[in-house]
């Protein structure tokens, strides 16, 4: 059977590799073969678990193993032909052998080397469930987006490309004074984007696959977490979860906690409006570090209470955003909303709305900078925004106002 992959991620420092850990641990205690693995370059999971880990799955406890992927590993494994031609072209040009090596990896790259691994569980069959700690959102979002890019390229220009340099390989030295790469760098490339394609048909079967977004009740955190969040759904990627972490509880001492305990529950209900009707897990501020197996414990019982930790939490992507030429459509889902007025506002990349008492905030892609809100209407229990790309004559001080548009003609 295909396993369930669960996929964390967060801006850095908000505690993702313990809440990823304790969910590991959770499952595993109710029988599922589980694995736990750290993508990002920075590992902290080996502290997490209190258990030293490698670059292979070490066991940690009863069904439950660990890994941090090591990228270099990967690469050798990976992108040995491509390095090694890239490092003669430069150091053919005078570059340093060793500045040469370093250069012929791209930024972002060993996140995308470390998540092939993830690929590989897939096909050994060895476990039930998968648990990745990934690097900080803004690597994430661009591995993410990549697939779409190597599908082209796999689909498009890979097959010409091989013949035309196959035919000008002869030619190349005596003209270029440029060594053209040979068969085995071509089948190398060609091998890693048809592993990054179906590594995204993967993470993109919303039955078996999801992200999880982590982040602490402040609100810079939370806006970087709604710009993840639009670029997971504009990508089709399922956000079955969001976990707030780090909360004061109800209990804690007067005075200045009590105030920075106010602050937070603004925040989190600024999350639970920003979100729904994806289900918002919280996890308290603990009375120590969340390190080692009872403490990650008792962060899982936190998180999910009752829920099943591997469970498929919610299965809609609440967003959906269609681009044309010059318009745009955002369908948005509005669960248990009656038909009523529509009020929308633009600052910026954020676009604020409300209907009736209920209010959502939506970070919006940076394609939409220069896109203005044109139409609101109801589609069931979906809200359906039109945007049309802004003219030059008109004046941009209407990010300012508030756009009213009525509602439509059914009923949620």
């Amino acid at each position: 059977m295909t396993p369930r992959t669960i996929l964390y991620t967060g801006k850095g420092g908000v505690g993702k590799t313990s809440v990823a850990a304790s969910t590991a641990l959770a499952i595993a205690r109710r029988g599922y073969r589980t694995v736990v693995l750290s993508t990002d370059p920075a590992h902290s999971l080996s502290d997490s678990l209190e258990t030293p880990l490698g670059p292979a799955p070490v066991p940690v406890a009863d069904n439950l193993w660990g890994q941090e992927v090591q990228a270099e590993a990967e690469m050798e494994r990976n992108w040995n032909a491509v390095q090694g031609w890239l490092t003669s072209v430069l150091s053919d040009r005078g570059v340093d052998r060793i500045l040469a090596e370093e250069l012929t990896v791209p930024p972002g790259m060993d996140e995308i080397f470390a998540l092939l691994q993830l690929k590989r569980h897939h096909e050994s069959g060895e476990f039930d469930v998968i648990v990745v700690d990934c690097a900080p959102t803004g690597e994430t979002l661009r591995l993410l987006s990549f697939p779409e890019v190597a599908r082209w390229w796999l689909e498009k220009v890979f097959p010409w490309e091989k013949r035309i340099l196959t035919a000008a390989r002869p030619f190349a030295r005596t003209m270029l004074d440029l060594p053209l790469p040979g068969n085995d760098v071509l089948a190398e490339v060609q091998r890693l984007v048809a592993n990054l394609v179906e590594m995204s048909e993967i993470l993109r079967n919303r039955e078996r696959a999801s992200i999880r977004l982590v982040m602490n009740p402040e609100r810079m955190v939370i806006k970087e977490a709604q710009r993840t969040f639009t670029y997971l759904n504009l990508y089709g990627y399922l956000t079955d979860a969001v976990v707030v972490n780090r909360v004061f509880p109800e209990d804690v001492d007067g005075g200045y906690f009590a105030a920075w305990r106010e602050v937070q529950q603004e925040h989190v209900e600024l999350v639970e409006e920003a979100f729904a009707p994806v289900p918002v897990l919280r996890a308290p501020f603990f009375e120590q570090e969340v390190i080692g197996p009872s403490m990650l414990a008792r962060l899982g019982t936190e998180v999910f209470g009752g829920r099943e930790p591997q469970a498929v939490l919610y299965r809609d992507l609440s967003q959906e955003l269609v681009m044309l030429d010059d318009t745009a459509q955002l369908r948005l889902k509005i669960p248990f909303v009656e038909k009523a007025e529509i009020k929308l506002k633009k600052v910026g990349l954020e676009l604020i709305v409300r209907v009736g008492g209920h209010k959502r905030n939506i970070m919006l892609p940076s394609a939409l900078a220069s896109f203005r809100p044109r139409e609101a209407r109801f589609d069931g229990d979906t809200l359906v925004v039109r945007f049309e790309k802004e003219m030059p004559h008109e004046n941009a001080s209407h990010e300012e106002a508030r756009e009213r548009v009525s509602g439509g003609t059914t009923a949620a």
